[in-house]
Parts: structure tokens; C-alpha cells; sequence
């Protein structure tokens, strides 16, 4: 699963061969939490209250590099990294 950021311990990954609806992973110390790229809803998993808003806050602001990484991921396409939070 590539890896598209790292910032603040959080680790956000997107899957090549994954489930609809569109989403990504984000795991933080022993947690992992799966969130809707459209709605920005964690959909599974758990995560602190700090890394939650950390990684809506991070997704908000790429939401569209979210998006065309879904596509290229569904066209078997290299995944481009995304720029972490400063």
C-alpha cells in the first residue's frame, strides 16, 4: 500500500486494489482509521481525537490530489506523494 504523506506520526496511505466508496488510511501509533474522500467521515477504525483532526484538516486541503490519486490508483497508475501538513 503506498504511502502518499507522513506528518505529526500520522502515516495516510490509499490501497491499489481497494473497496469503493473512495477513500484513505491513516494510521497513528497502534490505530488506523479509514476515511470517505467525499465526505471526509472516518468509516472504520479508531483514532485519537488529535489525529483525527489533523488528518481531516490535512485532507481538506488535498482533497482534489485525493481524488486524482483515487483515479490513477483505479487506472493502475503510480500514486503521487502528497505535500504534510507544516
Amino acid at each position: 500500500m503506498p504511502e502518499i504523506a507522513r506528518f505529526y506520526g500520522l502515516i495516510i496511505k490509499m490501497f491499489y486494489r481497494d473497496h469503493l466508496p473512495p477513500h484513505f488510511h491513516v494510521e497513528y501509533q497502534d490505530f488506523e482509521g479509514v476515511f470517505e474522500i467525499s465526505t471526509m467521515e472516518m468509516i472504520e477504525g479508531e483514532l485519537p481525537s488529535r489525529a483525527k483532526i489533523l488528518a481531516v484538516e490535512w485532507a481538506l486541503i488535498h482533497r482534489k490530489e485525493l481524488e486524482d490519486n483515487w483515479e490513477r490508483r483505479t487506472k493502475g497508475e503510480t500514486i503521487k506523494h502528497i505535500e504534510p501538513l507544516p
